[in-house]
């Protein structure tokens, strides 16, 4: 069994982020292929309602993953700031409750967000039998949130120890497994969107196990929290986790004006936006990755009172943002014909697969910048102020620019004013980060919440 330690308050840190990135991101876009494989399959069936409902499933799946994103950051802020301290049991009891608490306010919302679901899928635009095969899709794959949960928190404290790997590998299992089980399900037993969604829920169940499997091996594993240690530890984790909730749900909103802005367009726009909105992920998967990666790094060394490294650690992650952001730009613009080819794409929908491998690409780095804003706010204690970028990018930095972008260029329109929003947002982001960097000895965090994790260590210690 490996001893904690703080693995980022030494060395190199433009290298860490790389590692880390490189290392998270080809788990993170293992999750991410699962959609788009089952993509590819459905679209394999010829049917554009199929495809469709796939489309309009897939912004209030996003809805409920972000649920699953925001415990994971709470949870991974935690845990490297009490590794930074040095207190590696403190790590594994907020990890442990981290965990409970995840899967108890997924359970609790995956059954509200289940009741719903016919209206839910009504307003992001879907009608008739696109509407029923959606919510058919849904109704299968919502129920396994906890289980998700499970996995992304258990992916977060892995990557808050510097163990990017095993996170990876645990993601790299649930994306073999649903990619064995799609084609069996969908065609060898017949069973198209069904058959898509059952191998989803598969996928999510081994991620939670090979997960969970290494913090006990490696890790010291974790504590097993009573009552009074739960609630204890419920101030401190809803301090990061209900802000950092808040700003990921942000994120399927914006997505859902988007997608009922492309409905005005017909289905072969749904169409393509929903062959884009799974290109994304894969394409810039290590961007996305960036965030959860760099939140570590920052935390450790936040934890620790390295406010250099924490400065220097905001500035390589946004240069190694830069950086991947023009090399995958070029891949995909190489790559357009090929990908138009394999969806077999025409008009409106080929047009976008044109717009997204070519200059709006480019437009992703603005994503990157929000996102590794984020993670500092997050991981310094000031979640609200993520909040607040997100929930603004995803509404004023949306709704009239997706409007105006439409009415003007059409279904083109739609995505490009999507991304002129992030470049406005981006910028307030980097304001408020350089900021806050600046008050460096100020005290990031109200000191109730750590008093009170001090009492879960004296619990925890007692129970002993």
């Amino acid at each position: 069994m490996t001893e904690a330690r703080a693995v980022f308050l030494e060395g190199n840190l433009f290298r860490h982020i790389t590692v880390m990135a490189l290392t998270s991101s080809v788990g993170l876009m293992a999750v991410f292929a699962v959609d788009f494989i089952d993509m590819v399959f459905i679209a394999m069936l010829g049917n554009a309602e199929l495809a469709a409902a796939v489309g309009y499933a897939g912004a209030i799946l996003f809805f409920t993953t972000s649920f699953g994103i925001g415990m994971a950051i709470a949870a991974g802020a935690l845990v490297a700031r009490a590794l930074g301290k040095g207190d590696a049991e403190l790590a594994k009891a907020q990890a442990a409750a981290a965990l409970v608490w995840g899967v108890v306010f997924g359970a609790i919302f995956a059954a509200a967000v289940w009741l719903n679901l016919a209206p839910l899928a009504a307003l992001m635009g879907a009608t008739g039998e696109t509407l029923d095969l959606a919510v058919h899709y849904l109704q299968i794959i919502v129920p396994s949130l906890p289980f998700l949960i499970v996995g992304m928190v258990g992916g977060a404290i892995l990557r808050a120890h510097g163990d990017a790997r095993r996170a990876m590998m645990a993601t790299i299992w649930g994306a073999l497994v649903n990619a064995v089980l799609d084609p069996i399900l969908i065609f060898g037993l017949g069973l198209d969107l069904t058959g898509a969604a059952l191998a989803s829920v598969a996928a999510r169940l081994a991620i939670a196990g090979t997960a969970l499997i290494p913090i006990f091996r490696h890790h010291g594993g974790l504590v097993r929290p009573g009552l009074p240690e739960m609630s204890i530890a419920f101030v401190p984790i809803v301090t990061i986790a209900g802000p950092a909730i808040l700003t990921q749900l942000a994120t399927p909103v914006g997505q859902a004006v988007v997608t009922r802005a492309m409905a005005s367009f017909g289905e072969a726009a749904v169409a393509g936006m929903a062959i884009v909105s799974r290109m994304t992920p894969v394409a810039f998967g290590v961007i996305f990755a960036l965030s959860g990666a760099i939140g570590p790094v920052i935390g450790q060394n936040f934890g620790a009172g390295r406010m250099d490294r924490v400065r220097q650690a905001y500035r390589d992650g946004l240069l190694f943002c830069g950086l991947f952001t023009l090399a995958m730009t070029a891949i995909l613009f190489a790559l357009r014909g090929p990908i138009i080819g394999l969806f077999e794409a025409e008009g409106v929908t080929r047009d976008l697969l044109v717009l997204f491998c070519g200059p709006l690409a480019l437009a992703f780095f603005f994503n990157g910048v929000i996102f590794v804003s984020n993670a500092a706010f997050n991981n310094m204690g000031y979640p609200f102020r993520s909040t607040w970028i997100n929930w603004g990018r995803h509404t004023l930095g949306t709704v009239p620019f997706v409007l105006v972008g439409g009415a003007l260029l059409g279904a083109a329109g739609v995505l490009i004013g999507q991304a002129l929003g992030g470049v406005i947002f981006a910028a307030v982001g980097v304001a408020m980060v350089r900021r806050l960097m600046k008050d460096a000895g100020r005290s990031p965090v109200s000191e109730k919440p750590f008093d009170r994790q001090a009492r879960l260590m004296s619990l925890m210690h007692r129970r002993r």
